[in-house]
C-alpha cells in the first residue's frame, strides 16, 4: 500500500471530518493495540448511568490527536518553531496515552493488576511499539515521559490544559448529554501560545478557560463521580479481586483464556513483561462482561451475587457527606448483612465498605494555566480571573462515602 492511501479521514461526531496526518500515524491506529481500544469502554460503568455513554478509548484517542493538529497549526502560526518530527511526534505521544488502560478503564488498576496504573503501561506499548517500527517512536516516548528538552510539549499531552482533558470534557458531555461539560475546545487552542517555553493562554481567553475548569468540576460530580457509577466501579473492582482470591485459592471459575491468565499470576510493575504485555493487549470489556455472566451462577455468595449486581443493576445504596462515617454505624450494617446471609465478616466486607471522593478542579500548586497579557506578562488564571468562585475552585474537595444493600434494615 503506497503512503498516499493511508492518509485518510475519519468521521468523529464531535469534530465532524479528522485528518489522519502521516502514514505513521495511520500504521499505529492500525496496530492490533491501538484498535483493541474500540473495545475498551471510556466511561467504565457510567452507561448505567448515563445510558448513550458508550464511546470507547479509541474514539477519545483520536479526537485528542486531531486537537493536538489543531494546537500545533496555532503555535507554528504564532511564530513557535516546531519541526515536522516533533510535530508528527506530539501527535504519536497523545494519540497512544491512553492505549495502557485495561478493561472499562480504571478498575484492573485496583484489582487483578496491582500497583501498576495505566501510563506506566502505555509506556510499556509504547516501548514494544518503538521496536516494531524501528525507534521512530523514540522522540513520542521523550515527550510522554516529560523528558524532552522543551516543556510545553509535555504540558499539550498532560498539563491542566491538555488535549486530553479538552477531547474528554467535550466527547463525554455529548455522549452523556450533560450540557454543562460542553466547552469551546476550538476558542480556547485558538488562544495558545508560548512564552519562555510555558504554554500559555492569551489574556482574551480568560473567559474560556474560566468556563473549561467550572466546566470540568461540574462534569467531575455529576458524571465521573455520580453516585451510581462509583458504587458500580467499586463493585466491579471488588469482584475483579473476590475473583483472584478464589483463583488463588485454588477454586476454579470459569474466565476466557486472557482474564484466567491475570487471575493466575501477580503481576507488578517488575514482573511484567513482552509475555504479560501481549496477554494484556488481549484483555477487553468483553472478558469482564462474559466472565460476569458465567460467575452469576457461581456457588461462592460474593462472585455470584457482585455479578449479578452489575449485570442487572440492582446496584448497592450509597450515602455520600462531608463528615467520615461513623465505624459503628458500618460494623451495624455488616452485622446485619452477616446475620441475614449467614457470611463471614471478610465476605460482608465485599458489600459493606466506606471511602473518600476528592474533586478538584484546577491545582494551583501544579504548573498552573498561565494568561499572558498584553504588558507582557504572565499571570496564573486564578489570580487573573474576576469570577469570585476560581480560587475557591483550586481547593480539593474530599466527601466520604459508605455503601451497604438495600435491604440491609
Amino acid at each position: 500500500m503506497n503512503s498516499q492511501n493511508k492518509l485518510k479521514i475519519i468521521n468523529d461526531p464531535i469534530y465532524g471530518f479528522i485528518t489522519i496526518p502521516s502514514s505513521i500515524i495511520f500504521e499505529l491506529i492500525e496496530h492490533r493495540y491501538f484498535q483493541r481500544l474500540r473495545r475498551i469502554s471510556q466511561m467504565g460503568m457510567s452507561y448505567l448511568v448515563y445510558p448513550g455513554a458508550h464511546h470507547t478509548r479509541f474514539q477519545h484517542a483520536i479526537g485528542a490527536m486531531h486537537l493536538m493538529q489543531k494546537a500545533v497549526q496555532t503555535l507554528i502560526f504564532k511564530g513557535v518553531k516546531i519541526s515536522t518530527e516533533e510535530s508528527e511526534a506530539l501527535y504519536i505521544a497523545i494519540l497512544l496515552h491512553d492505549i495502557g488502560h485495561g478493561p472499562f478503564s480504571h478498575a484492573m488498576e485496583h484489582s487483578i493488576v496491582e500497583g501498576i496504573d495505566h501510563e506506566s503501561i502505555s509506556l510499556l506499548f509504547m516501548s514494544e511499539l518503538n521496536k516494531e517500527f524501528n525507534n521512530r517512536l523514540t522522540l513520542a516516548i521523550q515527550i510522554f515521559s516529560d523528558n524532552y528538552h522543551r516543556n510545553f510539549f509535555y504540558q499539550l499531552i498532560s498539563g491542566q490544559l491538555d488535549m486530553d482533558r479538552l477531547d474528554y470534557l467535550k466527547r463525554d458531555s455529548f455522549y452523556t448529554g450533560v450540557s454543562e461539560g460542553s466547552i469551546n475546545s476550538e476558542r480556547l487552542i485558538s488562544m495558545l501560545n508560548v512564552v519562555a517555553d510555558k504554554l500559555v493562554v492569551e489574556e482574551k481567553g480568560i473567559y474560556s478557560v474560566e468556563k473549561f475548569i467550572i466546566a470540568r468540576r461540574l462534569m467531575y460530580w455529576q458524571v465521573y463521580l455520580h453516585k451510581t457509577s462509583l458504587v458500580a466501579e467499586q463493585l466491579l473492582t471488588r469482584l475483579l479481586k473476590r475473583a483472584k482470591y478464589l483463583v488463588t485459592n485454588g477454586v476454579d471459575i470459569n474466565a476466557s483464556k486472557h482474564l484466567s491468565f491475570f487471575l493466575n499470576c501477580s503481576i507488578t510493575k517488575k514482573s511484567i513483561n513482552s509475555e504479560i504485555l501481549d496477554e494484556f493487549a488481549n484483555l477487553d470489556d468483553n472478558d469482564i462482561i462474559s466472565a460476569m455472566k458465567s460467575w452469576q451462577y457461581e456457588d461462592d455468595f460474593v462472585l455470584s451475587n457482585i455479578s449479578k449486581m452489575l449485570l442487572n443493576r440492582e446496584l448497592l445504596k450509597i450515602e455520600i457527606q462531608i463528615e467520615e462515617f461513623d465505624r459503628e454505624y458500618l460494623s451495624e450494617s455488616k452485622q446485619k448483612l452477616m446475620a441475614r446471609y449467614s457470611i463471614t465478616d471478610e465476605e460482608a466486607s465485599y458489600f459493606v465498605f466506606k471511602g473518600q471522593i476528592t474533586n478538584q478542579a484546577y491545582s494551583m500548586k501544579k504548573e498552573t494555566i498561565d494568561l499572558y497579557t498584553k504588558q507582557g506578562k504572565t499571570i496564573d488564571v486564578a489570580n487573573a480571573s474576576d469570577h469570585f468562585n476560581l480560587k475557591a475552585l483550586s481547593k480539593k474537595v474530599v466527601k466520604n462515602y459508605m455503601c451497604y444493600p438495600k435491604t440491609n434494615n
